[in-house]
């Protein structure tokens, strides 16, 4: 069975994009950069939801020939155009770069992926992760929260019906005050 990790960036009122989708907030030091850049290698399969799917996919797949790219920014540009990756969405109908499209139900595929053979699985985007968080399909959290309040936007958790008892795993810091947490799910 497939561990299936959410982590992402967030402020310290938890959200991962301030109102208007702003994540300017969030620019990550060299160091957290390298901490998802390693991230990324260890993961065998990346899940997206539509919003951040686009994201991604309008910077990386050149990301490695911009101008000023950084050594380690030219490695996660590679390292994601490489990453088998599955974008769930209904309303885009075209991915490209190593990428499966998912218009069903996303709780049952990702149910299906995590029981096949293989590495970890990350998932990304709240919409896609807070459906995986209530159907409790998520084994770990990494939290890198960054020392600012943005009072609202898109928060990194959702609504839960049941409580999901976490045991910490890590912590470590990175310049600018950030604080990386890991979180394993108790079953």
């Amino acid at each position: 069975m497939r561990k299936l990790i959410y982590g992402m960036n967030l402020t310290l009122d938890a959200y991962i994009a301030a109102p208007g989708d702003d994540i300017g907030w969030g620019g990550p030091s060299d160091e957290l950069f390298q901490f998802w850049s390693d991230q990324l290698q260890a993961t065998d399969l990346t899940l997206y939801g539509r919003k951040l799917w686009q994201t991604m996919s309008s910077h990386w797949p050149t990301g490695d020939q911009q101008p000023n790219a950084t050594p380690a920014e030219i490695e996660f540009a590679r390292r994601w155009r490489d990453m088998p990756k599955v974008v769930f969405s209904s309303t885009i109908d075209k991915v490209d770069w190593n990428t499966r499209l998912v218009t069903g139900d996303a709780v049952t595929e990702i149910t299906r992926l995590k029981a096949e053979d293989g590495g970890p699985m990350d998932i990304g985007g709240a919409t896609l992760a807070g459906a995986a968080m209530r159907a409790g399909l998520i084994d770990e959290y990494v939290l890198a929260t960054a020392p600012v309040l943005v009072g609202g936007g898109t928060p990194f958790f959702t609504a839960l019906d049941n409580w999901v008892n976490l045991s910490l795993v890590e912590t470590r810091t990175f310049p600018g005050g950030v604080v990386l947490t890991r979180y394993e799910t108790r079953h």
